[in-house]
This record gives C-alpha cells, sequence and structure tokens, in this order.
C-alpha cells in the first residue's frame, strides 16, 4: 500500500514538473539560468508563451498592470480583487496499474484565491478555454471592468498567458503578480489548501 501511494506521488511530481518545464534540455537551460549571476532580460512575446513555462518571464505585460508581492498584499487588504491561481493540475498518470491509489496532489495557494487549473497555456482546448471563460463570467458577475489578479508560481508563464488571455476577452482590470505564491510566502503569510474551482 505504501509503495503504491509513494508511486503515485511520484509520478504526480514528475507530471507536473513536465508540464512546466517541457524536456530534459530545457530544464537543464532553466537551471543554468536560474543560478546564473547575471539577470536575464525577457522580451514580451507577440503572441502566448507555448512551451518551457517555468522559465524567466518578461517585466511587463501590455494592457495589464504588473504588482509586487507588496501590492498584491495591499490589493488584499483593500478588498475587492479577485485573486487567480493558474498553477496546473496534474493528470491522472495513463497506464497505472490496477493496485495503484492515484490521490489527487494537494495544493497551496493564497487564502481566498480562486484555483483555475490548467488555464494558463499557450494553446487552450475548447474545454479549458470555455472552464475559463465561464468562471471570469461568474467570479465577476459578467462585469468586464472587474480586478482580476492573476499569478501561479515565480517564473511562471501561465500567469502572463492567462492574464494576457483575460484582457483579448476584454476584461480591462488586469493585475499580473509574477512572484505568484512564491512572493506571498516571502511576505511572511501562509498558503492554504485549495480545491479546483466549479466545472474542473
Amino acid at each position: 500500500m505504501t509503495i503504491t501511494r509513494t508511486i503515485g506521488a511520484m509520478l504526480a511530481s514528475a507530471i507536473v514538473a513536465a508540464l512546466f518545464v517541457g524536456g530534459v534540455g530545457a530544464g537543464s537551460a532553466v537551471w543554468a539560468q536560474e543560478h546564473s549571476t547575471k539577470p536575464v532580460e525577457v522580451a514580451e512575446p507577440d503572441g502566448y508563451r507555448m512551451t518551457d513555462y517555468r522559465s524567466p518571464v518578461p517585466k511587463t505585460l501590455k494592457g495589464a498592470r504588473v504588482v509586487s508581492s507588496e501590492q498584491a498584499d495591499a490589493l488584499r487588504k483593500d478588498g475587492g480583487a479577485i485573486f487567480i491561481d493558474v498553477y496546473p493540475q496534474a493528470p491522472k498518470p495513463p497506464g497505472l496499474p490496477a493496485n495503484a491509489i492515484w490521490r489527487t496532489p494537494k495544493h497551496n495557494s493564497i487564502g481566498g484565491a480562486v484555483w483555475l487549473p490548467n488555464v494558463g497555456y499557450g494553446k487552450l482546448a475548447e474545454a479549458p478555454e470555455a472552464y475559463f471563460k465561464s468562471n471570469l463570467e461568474r467570479l465577476t458577475g459578467g462585469n468586464k471592468e472587474a480586478t482580476l489578479v492573476f499569478f501561479c508560481l515565480r517564473d511562471c508563464w501561465m500567469s502572463w498567458n492567462a492574464a494576457k488571455r483575460a484582457l483579448s476577452w476584454g476584461y480591462a482590470n488586469v493585475v499580473w503578480f509574477p512572484d505568484g505564491t512564491d512572493g506571498w510566502q516571502e511576505l511572511g503569510y501562509d498558503l492554504a489548501d485549495v480545491k479546483p474551482a466549479a466545472g474542473f
């Protein structure tokens, strides 16, 4: 029993890592960038980021307001802003042994945030796109002026993609919080266990 649980946990970690990095070569490049003493300057792409989602991100997102951890904290304290976590959720691996126990990995996020998994990819299939759209409409009550704060982890293109996509749908008050849960913890705040929003 313990072995099958361990296998499930290991597979979950591997899948999420693969979702972010996209291959061993890309992972090595990311490690080199993260451990370099020279800052990496990244330009905004014209479209969405399609690969290597866990790598250095731009400092800007055209049309959105970019906030630091302290500014994100101020938005939370002011109230009214809707915090949206777009960290991906690992799917159940295909071909698991019949006696293996699969437990969906827990996800910790900013307290009160809404978790919309898998909506930060560069290209969305019909189902996740509909899930993303319907939840934004539900959360804002159809108000395109509502403040939406998108985040994930630090150096996570998924939050950049999700914020950009919300802008393309006409949301006028989009905020991108690039340091995400990493920056939140650095402020000394705890994270809370969250579940995916309805419809996932």
